[in-house]
Order: structure tokens, then sequence, then C-alpha cells
């Protein structure tokens, strides 16, 4: 299972959900398997494990558990799922919204500049929408727009109009398509900052990762039982924004709404005031580690939908 993903804030993060051992979880992003087999470890002979994924990939590693079920679908569901699975409510819930050390190092995933591969990026391969298409039929406009506000890559709009003078002589395909469109732009002795922040606004365009998110934050709450805890795991500081603000006053906006009493309902208790990270000894251990940042949050009584 480590060859596939190393999990990040291993102990950490399952530490905050306060494992009971007949109590219902959710791994909300099984990936790797690494966060399950550690609810699994402490899990009792009676407790229940639900495991969600959309990539195909990610099941064919998990492990022979009675207690484990999995549900080959997209987190944002959480909820649906939970209720069809036969719960009314679950004790904890975790979510390692990273990509998997095994969709990073497949080429033919086209994840990685890496490798000079088709620009797939789908971690769902029954959906449609693929990087190549998002590259050869998005207008300029909207290309600057998904640069600067998921990957906040300086220089957003001559990137875009980069891409767009280069298709006009041929597809962009390949990630040596890509970096080849966008040479004039890649920084001396800062090449792979600058393609990784082009390849996550990429990723998460492809992917829907910021609507998934939102939607996963809003039925982790329905789903938890008021007391129970939801411990995420971010990578980059769009991500971190939404979690935290959501944590904070139960939407995206992080502006806490009032009732008709002009109280203030909010659905969770923050238990990490501020985010734990990494240690030296785990990022030198794995360096994609080195941006992840860990908050977790305690259901309260205050959910109003």
């Amino acid at each position: 299972m480590s060859e596939y993903h190393t999990p990040v804030l291993l102990g950490e993060s399952i530490d905050l959900l306060d494992i009971q051992e007949n109590g219902v979880y959710v791994d909300a992003t099984f990936g790797g398997g690494g966060h399950s087999a550690e609810i699994l470890r402490r899990l009792g002979p009676e407790g229940i494990l639900l495991a969600f994924d959309k990539d195909a990939d990610a099941f064919a590693h998990a492990p022979a558990d009675a207690r484990l079920h999995t549900v080959r679908n997209n987190f944002r569901y959480v909820h649906n799922f939970v209720r069809q699975a036969g719960y009314n409510e679950v004790d904890g819930i975790i979510a390692d919204l990273g990509v998997s050390s095994h969709q990073f190092d497949t080429p033919e995933r086209g994840f990685s500049f890496r490798f000079d591969a088709e620009l797939d990026m789908r971690m769902n391969d029954r959906s449609e929408l693929t990087a190549v298409t998002v590259l050869n039929t998005y207008t300029q406009e909207n290309l600057e727009k998904i640069f600067r506000l998921y990957g906040e890559v300086e220089g957003s709009g001559r990137a875009a109009a980069l891409i767009c003078r280069a298709r006009e002589n041929s597809p962009i395909r390949t990630t040596g398509d890509l970096q080849e469109a966008i040479r004039p732009l890649l920084p001396r002795n800062a090449e792979h900052k600058f393609l990784a922040k082009i390849y996550q606004a990429l990723r998460i365009e492809v992917n829907g990762e910021m609507r998934d998110l939102e939607g996963f934050l809003k039925g982790a709450a329905k789903a938890l039982r008021c007391g129970g805890v939801l411990s995420v795991i971010t990578y980059h500081s769009l991500e971190d924004r939404i979690v935290k603000n959501f944590f904070r006053a139960g939407n995206r906006e992080g502006i806490a709404e009032k009732d008709p009493m002009g109280r203030t309902a909010v659905p969770w208790s923050v238990i990490t005031r501020k985010p734990i990270l990494p240690t030296e000894a785990e990022i030198s251990a794995n360096t994609r580690a080195r941006s992840a940042k860990l908050r977790a949050a305690r259901r309260t009584g205050s959910l109003t939908a």
C-alpha cells in the first residue's frame, strides 16, 4: 500500500477522529488506503468504515476486510451514500485532498510534467472533460481565469494567450506540447514551480475540485452525528481557505449567517485553531507532504439545513 501512496499526517489526522471501536467512520478520499488502514487498525470487530474514491485504480489496493465498504463515487455525495448504506449518521470523517502518488507517477494519467504523455488529468475516467479539451476549446478569457483563480499563476493572461496562439498551429495534446507553448514564460531556475501552478489549475478545472469540496463539506455536516469530527488535509491555499471558512462560518465565504432571532448558527466547533503541519522528518521522508495542512472541527447542534 505504501508503494501506491504514502499517507500524509497519518497519526495526527486519525488521532483527531478519536476512533471508537464500534463506531462508523468515513474515509472520503481512499486513495492509496493508508488512512483507511489506520482507521481499520483502531476499529473493533463491530466497527464500520465507508471509503469513497472516484478513481477506479484506488480500490484495486483495498484490503479484504468485512468492516470496509467501498463506494466508487464522488465524495461530494457523502451524505447520500451514508444514508444508502443504512446509517443515519457517522462518528467521524477524514478527507485527504491531495492527488495520490500513484496518479502523479502514472505517465498516461497526464498529472505530471515529468513525463511526456497526453494531458488527461481525470481522476474519474467516466467523466468526459480532460485537460486536452480545456486547453484546446476554452476561450483565452476562461483559461486566464482558471490559471489566476486555481493556480494563482503570475502572468496568467500571457499564459492563456500563448496557449491560444500555439493551438492555432496544432492542438495541444501532451505535456510536451503545453511546456513548449508556454516556454517564453518559464522562469529560469524556477520552471518546475511555475509548471506546478499551471498543472494544478488544469487539474482543479478538469475534476471540478472546488465545487466538489464545497459539496463535500456541506454533506459532511449532514452525515456526522452531533459531536462527530471532520478531519481534512489540504495542499494549497485555495482549498485550505474554503475549509477554514466552512469551519468558521458554515459556508465558503466565511461569513456566519444569523437566524430570524439574530443568533449565529454555525454547524462546527473548531478543534485546530491553527492548522497542524507535517514535521521536518515527515517532509524529509515524503516531499509531497511539504504543503500539507490539517484542520479539524467537531459537528455541533447548530445545523439548520
